[in-house]
């Protein structure tokens, strides 16, 4: 019989992996897809910590995030873009020095191989614009010269990031991209955690 906690919730009952069983992974499997289900309300309850954190900038970083995917939605992007030009600095509250590759880790499952490597590359991408006002190199962006995603890079900081710090600029709220969002997190396409669904 397997352990159960409060609000009648089951646990598995190993106290290291190699003692599990099937009926412990059916347990922990079965609340898996609970859990995975919530993950757009996270990610949206996280983004929401960027409202008042200005760090400088002429907008607060919230305001930035709706700038970029606005933006990016009304020159006729995707879903899946507009997804990553809105979650594209939700790294900023816990990775100071990393912010792109925490944003990149949580849309890896959800978009393609390109705008994965858009966001996780656009931080010296958008140094161009300002890197040598801090002492560093803006064109760190060069040692990805070459690369098939260069220009996709190039354009997502030029068009949409670099572009989105106008207080003046009418974006949309959050509530008009969380649909957006839940879509997205609905449906991964690459993880090792989710089943792969057959070619339609």
């Amino acid at each position: 019989m397997q352990d159960k906690v409060e609000g009648g919730s089951e646990r598995a009952r190993f106290t290291a992996m190699a003692e599990g069983t099937q009926e412990d992974w059916n347990i922990i499997g079965g609340q898996f897809a609970g859990f995975a289900g919530g993950l757009a309300d996270r990610v949206l309850a996280h983004l929401r910590l960027l409202d008042g954190d200005f760090g400088g900038f002429p907008i607060d970083r919230l305001q930035h995030s709706l700038q970029t995917a606005t933006r990016a939605h009304r020159d006729g992007r995707g879903e899946d873009y507009v997804v990553m030009a809105l979650l594209h600095d939700i790294g900023d509250t816990l990775g100071s020095y990393n912010h792109p590759d925490i944003a990149a880790a949580i849309l890896r499952p959800f978009v393609s191989e390109e705008l994965h490597w858009i966001c996780e590359k656009h931080g010296a991408f958008q140094g161009y614009y300002f890197f040598h006002y801090l002492g560093l190199d803006r064109d760190a962006r060069e040692a990805f010269r070459g690369h098939p995603h260069f220009d996709a890079c190039r354009e997502f900081c030029e068009k949409y990031d670099q572009a989105a710090f106008d207080p003046d600029y009418r974006s949309e709220p959050l509530e008009f991209f969380e649909p957006m969002v839940r879509r997205i997190f609905a449906r991964p396409i690459n993880s090792i955690y989710a089943k792969r669904r057959p070619a339609a």
